[in-house]
């Protein structure tokens, strides 16, 4: 499978034979007719961007270009917005910032959104045909992989000069002209910082996407800090730690009544609870023993006699990509109705997408369409119409993506058959023409249905409250069991030993 957005990174390569001809028919006959993404070609030699290596990488430089980037993502997470005076302004995303990769009141505020936002548009266009481009012509490839860039910079401003016109750090008069400039400079420089580590690790330097390399790290960061956290806060029944596991040898050592201590350690509701980190064990394990299932289709090599081989087809055939899609939509939908209702509070449309109620900075959906597509809190909110809704939501949307994304991203059955039927595979009692046929039985229902798990998952450890929420569980499960695959594939090849570094 292509990492996230990995069509859009992709290094360019030459096609071989047949096919190198029918790129240049197909590019000769589309010169002569104007598309939308001829609009990109000016802006093509100003967009920064990273060239391809013209060697091969190898695994330890990879490691350490990854290494690289995720110190400069991590650097840049704890650097503060010059020009804001405190961040006691409302937070739309304050719940969501752990899988947008975010972190409030820094130069990564806006985290890896704008990215992902215009990687699904960009996709979803090309793939419903609003976009014409022929991925098997270089300069389409290449107009795109910009026009998406483009895109990415363009919603990346948008965004920084949402969250200042809104209030996000204050008035603008309170700020001033210049402080309200700088800040949204400082968001799109951070933006596109961003955007091309994503593009240095895409193109080969580094291992998978950095998309998802921020992901799970600020996913693992935020589990391990609830769970170990030493610093301490008072509930009125004297001062406890915010770690669940520091809080239980605390809570155990200080009072003398010992079942009391036990039941609050595991149930209390201020902070995280020792239930809380096991619902996320639990959850951990079941993501890693669906990870497992596949169906493994019998190939052999029509030139080499007695080659087989098997083209595995996996339930969760499309990776995190669903839940990711999903995640950027919904934090979208909450972002603007958030925005509309602090400025149209009484319109009827604004209060249909959502009415919005709580303290300052910590505001929840109590009705409309944001309210029903947040995920239930509790175990007894299994029978409400509220969870009906959410669970219908995120199963169709899952599915739907996943669907989607197969066919957009050249991963469906023609793309499959094409690439097998170029390395001359066959299925043993199937003819080479019903290829694409047989695949259809299996590709599809397996992404579907595999994206139907993923949100019946993402349901099930936000009931449980597990922490980190259930979707950002998901996306770093996903992502690590990644990451470990291809550190025993290169260990297989001989390209990484852990104990000859």
């Amino acid at each position: 499978l292509k990492p996230l957005l990995a069509s859009s990174f992709e290094s360019e390569e030459t096609l071989p034979g047949k096919r190198c001809c029918t790129s240049k028919v197909r590019g000769a006959a589309t010169m002569g007719k104007f598309r939308l993404l001829d609009l990109v070609k000016p802006c093509m030699c100003v967009l920064p961007e990273v060239s391809t290596p013209d060697r091969r990488i190898p695994f330890r430089e990879k490691i350490l270009w990854t290494g690289i980037s995720l110190f400069v993502f991590l650097v840049c997470c704890q650097i503060p917005l010059y020009g804001i005076s405190a961040n006691k302004s409302t937070d739309p995303f304050y719940w969501m910032r752990v899988i947008l990769a975010s972190n409030r009141g820094t130069l990564m505020e806006l985290g890896i959104s704008p990215i992902v936002t215009s990687g699904m548009v960009m996709q979803l266009l090309a793939g419903s045909k609003l976009l014409e481009v022929d991925q098997s012509v270089k300069e389409d490839r290449m107009l795109f992989q910009g026009a998406q860039k483009l895109f990415g910079m363009v919603i990346t401003l948008g965004e920084a000069m949402a969250y200042v016109l809104s209030g996000m750090y204050g008035p603008v008069k309170d700020l001033g002209a210049g402080n309200a400039i700088l800040i949204i400079l400082q968001l799109f420089c951070a933006g596109v910082i961003v955007l091309i580590l994503d593009e240095l690790l895409q193109k080969g330097y580094g291992l998978g996407s950095g998309i998802s390399l921020f992901i799970a790290t600020n996913i693992c960061e935020t589990i391990c800090w609830k769970a170990f956290s030493p610093t301490t806060m008072n509930t009125g029944k004297g001062p406890e730690f915010e770690g669940a596991v520091i809080a239980l040898f605390h809570l155990l050592i200080s009072r003398s009544d010992k079942f009391t201590a036990l039941k609050e350690a595991f149930y209390r509701q201020t902070a995280p609870n020792i239930t809380s980190l096991f619902a996320t064990v639990l959850v951990f394990f079941f993501v890693i023993y669906f990870q497992g299932f596949r169906v493994d289709l019998a190939v052999k090599n029509q030139r080499v006699r007695g080659q087989m081989g098997s083209y595995p087809i996996k339930l969760f055939y499309t990776s995190n990509m669903p839940i990711i899609l999903q995640t950027a939509l919904v934090s979208n939908l909450y972002f603007f109705s958030k925005l509309l209702y602090r400025r149209w509070s009484g319109n009827f449309l604004v209060q249909l997408m959502g009415v919005w109620e709580g303290p300052e900075g910590r505001e929840e959906a109590v009705s409309g369409l944001a309210y029903y597509v947040s995920p239930p809190r509790r175990l007894s909110d299994m029978f409400t119409f509220h969870f009906m809704v959410y669970l219908a939501f995120m199963l169709a949307t899952c599915a739907l993506f996943s669907k989607t994304w197969i066919e957009v991203s050249g991963n469906g059955p023609r793309e499959v058959a094409a690439q097998l039927k170029e390395q001359h595979m066959v299925m043993p009692g199937h003819r080479r023409s019903s290829l694409e046929k047989t695949l259809k039985h299996y590709i599809p229902v397996a992404a579907a249905f595999g994206g139907m798990c993923i949100g019946a998952l993402t349901v099930f450890a936000d009931l449980l409250g597990a922490i980190g929420s259930g979707t950002g569980i998901l996306l770093a499960v996903t992502i690590i069991y990644g990451y470990i695959e291809r550190f025993q594939k290169a260990r297989q090849q001989g390209e990484f030993n852990l104990f000859n570094m």
